[in-house]
């Protein structure tokens, strides 16, 4: 019995079994459908999601057009680089301009598996928050190359999970569109590596100071550590951390065995070695006022997205050599009518005890020669005549020779006068002032250094220069000081010229019949103006008359009435109309004052004017910009010779004589030192608030005035030819130095007669003084002076002479 108990009981044991296996493998199907199911479902999500972020993203094939903002770069007239605009500092390159190291380091410390995935980076992402959590600060990012270009060119910066999807998108489709080294180019060109740089190029402009090309394994290592964090790794500000983060740029291409250890030793040893500078500011340290000026006119033609993202190359005639020189003719120019003018005292004024601690706190190191610096005065020996000043660390003595001219401002003194220099130091220094002076030498076998006192000048001027042929503008100063000062004084002032508005009308009369030899009448004259109740006598410079006179001489001496009287005579119309040729476009004023240059003109519209004597009565629109092409090299603007007649070409040669006349005999007497031919007129307003010289030579025409931008007088003596001749002449003398003499070519129509110059008829053996004289064909004197005893006729003295 038991036996088959147990039997049975075994059997049925074996029948429950396959039972149990049966719900495991039905257990195991039902959770694998569960997986199965899961994972369509959750495929299905992925698809919905991917659907759902895939509506209306931006289509990457704008990428193939690469069209970023570009700097658009201004050139001198020999090609030099004189100024850029940007909203973007950027200079897009190929990679074949980029070093191969460049292309790796960047590579390496931004995206090591960047030749191996499909533009987005699972594995690398795991990576990167694993170096993070290990150094406890970011120093890996997730994202790839791709995606970074994906967020610079297609997607905003908005930090949501939402854009990272899009971001993988999009990172995907492009690397399915776009080669690798495609994607590096965008990249390259596009990323922002800080102090305004855009792409490589720029940014190895900023640091180093040269191409991307030109860049060592260390400087390629410096900029590929810049992307994650432009301003903590700055190279300017925060060198340690940049070269830190430089060290590990080198250290991952050694990883991805890119560079050997040899190589990374080389590279770390020159990081301590490498020069790190601001990049020059080109803008503000060649011709600012040159290159603002272009700015405007591109600007106004084009538009400023144009001007600062199109990439222009805009060539001017600009010459730098010619800027720099009358930058500097003005500086001392201005620096020699200051001293003319008095000391206006120290900079301020400490007591005795103080300057020790003063002087402590000026630079320390040795001054360098010519250089302007600062000093206190730290005691005074009238009897050697001799001051001793302390500048910083450094002495120096200061004697009455170098500051002679420190007499108290007074507008009625000259230093020629009486009281114009002081005789001894203590007039004008005591101890404690602290004062400017220039380090002129260091004294031999001595710690000692000579000084000059100097002081800032306040008065301004502005100097335009056009060559003569081509109508080229070569330089252009527009004030003292582009950078306390953008206003350009050149074309943006209208001051009133005096004098040198004379040429105009004496030219005007040269074609209504008058000649150089017409007799005019230096006389008093009185105009009275019923309808407003005005009376105006005109008066010479010191309010003297010199009866007859030549009108060649009226103009070499800038005799006032007779030139109104000439104006009364040919009309203040005809003058006006007649200045509209040259160029002229300011508002004249209609009645005889314009005969004194009453009226307000740019020096950029005298300098034009001037410009039809120089180019035989043509007309030359001035040319600040040559040529202009786009980002492609397609031209969009180029200078052609514009010219037109403007007078008679023996009416400007006349002229030209005349002019010549004033430089030989007249007020522009200090530029017969040019040593060559030169014509040209001074120009000084009553009062002394306004100083010209306008003149020209056979190859350049150029204009300086002097002034006070509050219209404040000058000094008494301060006349068109003392303050602003001398800076002419400077500037001539050196632009044209090198340069042969030509002489001004003699056109036809002209005719050549000798002159009594007291008569302005034929000169006669017994003429005391004779002129050889110029006339415009047909119009010179046919009688000759009348011999000692004859009557001269009634009808040979001034035609017109009615207003005396």
């Amino acid at each position: 019995m038991p036996k088959n108990n147990y039997s049975a009981a075994a059997k049925q044991k074996k029948r429950k079994k396959p039972q149990k296996k049966s719900l495991l493998f039905r257990l195991f199907k039902f959770f694998f459908a569960l997986m199965i199911i899961g994972a369509v479902l959750a495929a299905c999500a992925g698809g919905a999601l991917y659907l759902h972020f895939s509506q209306n993203l931006p289509q990457i094939s704008s990428l193939a057009d690469y069209r970023p903002p570009i700097v658009s770069t201004v050139y001198s007239d020999d090609g030099r680089k004189i100024g850029e605009f940007f909203k973007e500092r950027r200079i897009v390159i190929p990679l074949e301009q980029m070093p191969p190291m460049l292309l790796k380091a960047f590579v390496a410390a931004e995206d090591s598996r960047f030749y191996k995935h499909a533009g987005t980076d699972f594995f690398g992402i795991l990576r990167a928050m694993i170096k993070n959590i290990e150094a406890g600060a970011i120093v890996q990012g997730g994202s790839t190359i791709t995606q970074q270009v994906t967020r610079s060119f297609l997607l905003t910066r908005e930090k949501s999970y939402e854009r990272k999807i899009k971001e993988a998108i999009l990172a995907r489709r492009i690397d399915k569109a776009f080669s690798k080294e495609e994607v590096l180019y965008l990249y390259l060109n596009q990323i922002y590596l800080g102090h305004g740089a855009y792409g490589v190029e720029a940014a190895a402009q900023n640091y180093f100071g040269i191409h991307a090309s030109q860049m060592t394994l260390a400087q390629c290592s410096i900029l590929a550590g810049l992307p994650q964090a432009p301003s903590r790794y700055s190279p300017f500000h925060h060198w340690e951390k940049a070269k830190a983060r430089a060290v590990y740029v080198l250290n991952r291409m050694f990883d991805e065995q890119y560079i050997t250890n040899v190589e990374v030793a080389k590279a770390v040893s020159e990081l301590d070695t490498l020069d790190i500078k601001p990049r020059r500011n080109l803008y503000m340290e060649q011709i600012p006022n040159y290159t603002e000026y272009v700015r405007r006119y591109v600007e106004d033609k084009y538009g400023q997205e144009m001007l600062l993202t199109g990439g222009l190359t805009i060539t001017t005639a600009a010459n730098i050599e010619m800027q720099k020189i009358a930058r500097e003719a003005i500086e001392k120019g201005l620096a020699d009518l200051d001293k003319r003018e008095g000391y206006r005292g120290p900079l301020e004024h400490i007591q005795p005890e103080q300057i020790e601690g003063y002087s402590a706190e000026l630079p320390q190191e040795p001054p360098a020669l010519d250089s302007i610096v600062k000093g206190v005065v730290v005691s005074i020996a009238d009897d050697d005549k001799l001051a001793m000043v302390r500048m910083g660390a450094s002495m120096g003595t200061l004697v009455i020779a170098d500051m002679k001219w420190a007499r108290k401002p007074n507008l009625d003194i000259a230093p020629y006068d009486w009281g114009g220099t002081i005789q001894r130091i203590s007039q004008a220094l005591e101890v404690g002032d602290v004062i400017e002076v220039r380090v002129k030498e260091k004294k031999e076998g001595s710690d000692l250094y000579s000084l000059a006192l100097e002081q800032e000048p306040k008065a301004e001027s502005a100097l335009l220069c056009i060559e003569t042929e081509t109508g080229h503008v070569k330089a252009m100063v527009g004030g003292r000081d582009f950078s306390s000062s953008k206003f350009n004084r050149a074309y943006q002032s209208r001051r009133q010229p005096g004098s040198a508005f004379k040429p105009i009308i004496y030219s005007a009369a040269i074609d209504k019949g008058y000649t150089p030899a017409t007799i005019l009448h230096d006389t008093a004259v009185v105009f009275n103006d019923s309808s407003n109740d005005f009376t105006w006598k005109p008066q010479n410079y010191k309010e003297k008359f010199h009866g007859k006179t030549l009108l060649r001489d009226a103009l070499a001496q800038s005799r006032n009435v007779p030139t109104v009287k000439i104006m009364q005579d040919i009309t203040v119309p005809y003058v006006i109309d007649y200045a509209r040729k040259f160029g002229i476009t300011s508002d004249l004023s209609p009645d005889l004052s314009l005969a004194l240059g009453s009226s307000g003109l740019s020096v950029l519209e005298l300098v034009q004017a001037y410009s039809v004597f120089a180019n035989q009565g043509f007309y030359i629109e001035p040319c600040f910009v040559t040529r202009i092409t786009d980002r492609e090299g397609n031209v969009l603007e180029e200078y052609t010779h514009n010219s037109r007649k403007a007078i008679d070409q023996s009416t400007a040669y006349v002229m030209t004589h005349l002019l010549q006349g004033v430089v030989e005999h007249g007020t522009g007497w200090r530029i017969k030192a040019l040593n060559r031919p030169a014509a040209g007129k001074t120009g000084t307003t009553n009062d002394l608030y306004d100083a010209w010289f306008v003149g020209y030579t056979p190859r350049l025409v150029t204009g300086v005035w002097v002034g006070y931008d509050n219209e404040r007088p000058m000094s008494k003596g301060e006349t068109g030819s003392r303050a602003a001749s001398p800076i002419w002449l400077d500037f001539m003398q050196q632009a044209l130095e090198d340069k042969p003499v030509r002489v001004f070519p003699v056109p036809e129509g002209v005719d050549w007669a000798k002159i009594d110059a007291e008569t302005g008829l034929l000169a006669i053996p017994e003429s005391k003084k004779t002129v050889f004289e110029c006339f415009k064909q047909g119009t010179a004197p046919t009688k000759y002076t009348p011999r000692p005893g004859e009557v001269e006729e009634a009808s040979d003295l001034f035609r017109n002479d009615l207003i005396q």
